[in-house]
């Protein structure tokens, strides 16, 4: 059986559930993933513990295990930039190939208020199931990475 968590400001999580967001995002997202620390700022961003337009953080479970995770960022824009911003989704390595990341991914879709931007790695494999969901690649993006 499928269960399902959802945080945001109203529904913030624990210290606990935090810690253990952070720690399945580190270890799952694997060479696609970022710092324990940037992960916690982009929570902090969805839960509005921060300085924020605020979020959400989508928690998938089967049989009591962490299976996914999905955080979307709201980005206070709309038209010119869209509305929100799915940061990070991982699904666990024993859980892959059964369809999880693609129903939560849907989910976040539901949920959001808006369009959704997100950023992927050309050689990351979840680059297909997004194409698939009808995402996009009007841009590429370009960064100026200050000293």
């Amino acid at each position: 059986m499928k269960e399902y968590q959802l945080f945001n400001e109203e529904n913030k999580p624990s210290p606990q559930e935090k810690k253990e967001i952070i720690d399945f995002l580190y270890q799952h997202l694997e060479q696609f993933g970022d710092s324990k620390e940037d992960i916690e700022k982009c929570v902090q961003y969805a839960i509005k513990e921060s300085d924020s337009f605020g979020g959400f953080i989508l928690q998938s479970y089967e049989g009591g295990v962490t299976t996914c995770i999905v955080i979307v960022n709201q980005t206070g824009m709309k038209g010119y930039i869209p509305e929100n911003i799915l940061v990070y989704i991982a699904t666990h390595k024993e859980f892959r190939g059964k369809g999880i990341g693609k129903n939560m991914m849907l989910k976040a879709i539901e949920m959001a208020d808006g369009n959704i931007a997100l950023h992927v790695e050309p050689d990351n494999p979840a680059k297909y199931l997004y194409e698939k969901i009808g995402f996009t690649n009007k841009y590429l993006e370009m960064r100026y990475i200050k000293k």
